[in-house]
């Protein structure tokens, strides 16, 4: 009887026993039972963090989703199988058919991951034998503005991956940390049970908070689209910052794409071509060759220059101006756009020093913004310089910027001198890690805006882009374009403005880039571009005086000068 029994206790402590090393699964991820059951660890995906706007509006969130997977090794009619969900997922059945036998002898194929609810729906109704396919359930990026900052954004591939914008550039914060589960299935891969002792949960992403403003980014983007049916560009970008925080307010590139179908995108619209396109800014330059010789004291703010009516030969080459101007003041310079006005500040200045105007500003050089893709732009060293230099760099020629660049430099004007790195991610103030320069004084500063760069728009080549509410100070551009071979492209054009207001205390500034336009015969920055950048600057001051009771600068009459 004593041997009976402890017979008895030892064929328990070898099933116990059995039972514990079916539960301690993480000694083996993936073993065989004798009954043809199999233990392993399954991965179980984090749930991305959601992107919001300034305002906490929702850019891009996950919903959970299910995925369609077959288990080959148990589908013995491959063509009969193939047809039926064929039908129902539009697939090619022959090929489907095809991609079962390949697979003929796998536990496991995925054959559509992340389905909408009505092709559940419809596979769940075709009543297939239930060992032979699943569901697993997976999550889905969805982005409920569309193509909406879709630049800005960037978008998650299908295995859940950031991929350009923010969803690259902060895949760290937003992706999470995945968990793990283990499953005991059986020999036809349905799962018996999941351990729950063994069971790590997952560690969802965190959210990221964007400067971006939506309301403020569907006034840009409805104007970009305008600017795409008038002037039918190659392609277009805008920009809203807040000059004084460097706050990115709206940002959007044309051609664009919609996050939600990224199969559908045309090759030429990834590209966010406010931090990616570089171009010789051209005239929108010189504002920052001025307010640098001013603070160096290298040139006064009521010199007069000799326009040489038109024409002015520095060493073998001519410089012409658009009109034949006589002698010119400093701020007229600005105000009729005068290369031969600015090629003589150049040589005021010399080449080092031009260089260090350029450097200061930030050319040549990336921003930093939270971003992906981001370029430095073009500033060839100074030993790489000639006596063509002299004349072409104040005019914006022999070096080439981003448009974040160029909006970055300008902001410092407006911001009392003070260049500081765009940032495109809200954060306190206090744990920004953002770079701050003062570039100019603070009277240069106000000097540039509330002369030369408002009387740009009140009686000079930017005067489209004149609002009723406020007082605007602003610089047209127009260059041609730059091969990436090297020379210039005959007859097409960079078309670029860039302005701000209130004069009194600026509170946004906004550039448009038109590139290529190849309809109305204009090429002209205050023709094509500056419209459009008004545009966007007077929605942008009207959202803001409204969400932050900022008063509107009026607008005033001042005698010409």
């Amino acid at each position: 009887m004593l041997i009976a029994s402890l017979g008895a206790l030892v064929v328990s402590v070898v099933l116990a026993g059995r039972l514990i090393q079916l539960q301690v699964l993480e000694q083996d991820d993936f073993s065989r039972t004798a009954s043809g059951q199999r233990i392993f660890r399954q991965t179980v995906p984090a749930r991305p963090g959601d992107i919001l706007d300034s305002s906490g509006r929702i850019l891009a969130t996950t919903v959970t989703t299910q995925s369609f997977y077959l288990v080959p090794s148990l589908i013995d009619e491959p063509e009969s199988f193939a047809s039926k969900v064929a039908s129902v997922l539009q697939f090619d059945p022959q090929k489907l058919s095809q991609k079962i036998r390949n697979s003929s002898k796998s536990q496991f194929l995925w054959i559509k991951r992340r389905l909408d609810p009505s092709e559940v729906i419809s596979i769940r109704e075709l009543k297939l034998p239930r060992d032979q396919w699943g569901f697993r359930e997976e999550y889905r990026r969805v982005y409920p503005q569309g193509q909406i900052a879709a630049h800005v954004l960037g978008l998650r591939n299908i295995d859940g991956i950031g991929q350009g914008g923010i969803e690259e550039s902060q895949e760290s914060i937003l992706a999470g940390q995945p968990g793990s589960e283990t499953l005991l299935r059986d020999a036809r891969g349905r799962v018996l049970e999941i351990d729950p002792t063994s069971t790590l949960p997952m560690s969802p992403g965190e959210s990221v908070t964007l400067t971006i403003d939506t309301v403020i980014q569907l006034q840009t983007e409805r104007v970009l689209d305008e600017v795409m049916t008038q002037w039918q560009p190659s392609s277009v970008c805008a920009i809203a910052m807040d000059p004084h925080t460097g706050e990115i307010l709206s940002m959007a590139s044309r051609p664009t794409f919609d996050p939600n179908q990224p199969e559908l995108a045309a090759s030429d619209s990834w590209k966010n071509r406010a931090i990616s396109d570089i171009y010789e800014p051209g005239s929108t330059f010189k504002p920052l060759i001025v307010a640098y010789g001013l603070e160096a004291g290298l040139i006064q703010k009521d010199q007069v220059f000799d326009c040489e009516r038109g024409q002015y030969r520095m060493g073998r080459r001519v410089l012409h101006d658009t009109y034949a101007y006589g002698s010119l003041n400093l701020t007229d310079v600005l105000v009729k756009s005068s290369n031969i006005g600015m090629a003589k500040v150049g040589e005021l200045l010399g080449n080092a020093e031009l260089f260090e105007a350029a450097q200061r500003f930030g050319i040549g050089r990336r921003t930093g913004i939270e971003l992906t893709g981001e370029l430095p732009g073009l500033l060839r060293p100074l030993s790489q310089w000639n006596s063509y230099s002299t004349g072409s760099i104040p005019m914006g020629h022999e070096l080439a910027a981003t448009p974040l660049q160029m909006i970055a430099a300008h902001a410092a004007i407006a911001n009392g001198g003070v260049w500081r790195s765009p940032t495109i991610i809200k954060a306190p103030r206090e744990s920004r890690t953002q770079v701050s320069q003062q570039v100019i004084s603070s009277d240069v500063s106000r000097w540039m805006i509330s002369e030369p760069l408002r009387e740009v728009v009140t009686r000079g080549t930017g005067k489209k882009a004149q609002l009723d509410d406020y007082e605007v100070f602003g610089k047209t551009g127009t260059a041609q374009v730059l091969l990436a071979s090297g020379g210039y492209s005959h007859g097409k054009y960079v078309s670029s403005f860039i302005c701000g207001a209130p004069i009194d205390k600026p509170r946004a500034i906004v550039l448009v880039v038109v590139n290529e336009a190849s309809v109305g015969g204009e090429a002209f920055g205050g023709k094509v571009a500056a419209p459009a950048a008004a545009e966007i600057l007077k929605h942008t001051l009207r959202h803001l005086s409204k969400d932050l009771r900022w008063a509107a600068s009026p607008a005033k009459n001042h005698p010409s000068r």
